[in-house]
């Protein structure tokens, strides 16, 4: 776990997470408020399993987790600064955020499932050399 509090992307996450709960502290929209804020929480800590888990597939399938609450806090930003939850210069500032937040997993994305081909290649080599497959 000491490797996860140098990974950028997760540190961001947790930031926006905790932004979330400040400016929505005083939000008396109970619903609006829960569901953002688990939004937020919800990047964070599936980057966190991600990063435990110990295949690059079970990997990717956390950080797309992570990034899908991306796209639901960025579309909850919008609608609390339509519905006057939210003031505009907040919401652009955690827009930008959660934008940038996800162009980040979409590269962790990538980058393991380039390791997924990579761990594969070796072991279908060795597969077909010895007649398994």
């Amino acid at each position: 776990m000491d490797a996860l509090k140098d990974l950028e992307v997760w540190k961001r996450a947790c930031r926006l997470s905790v932004n979330l709960y400040r400016i929505t502290s005083d939000c008396r929209e109970y619903g609006f408020k829960d569901q953002i804020t688990r939004a937020g929480l919800s990047i964070a800590s599936n980057i966190a399993e991600g990063y435990e888990r110990e295949t690059s597939p079970l990997r990717i399938h956390f950080f797309k987790i992570a990034k899908g609450s991306c796209g639901e806090v960025w579309t909850q930003l919008k609608i609390g600064r339509a519905a006057g939850f939210i003031d505009q210069a907040t919401t652009r500032e955690l827009e930008m955020e959660v934008k940038e937040i996800s162009r980040m997993l979409w590269g962790l994305i990538q980058y393991y499932k380039k390791q997924q081909s990579n761990e594969l290649v070796p072991r279908n080599s060795y597969l077909i050399k010895w007649g398994i497959v």
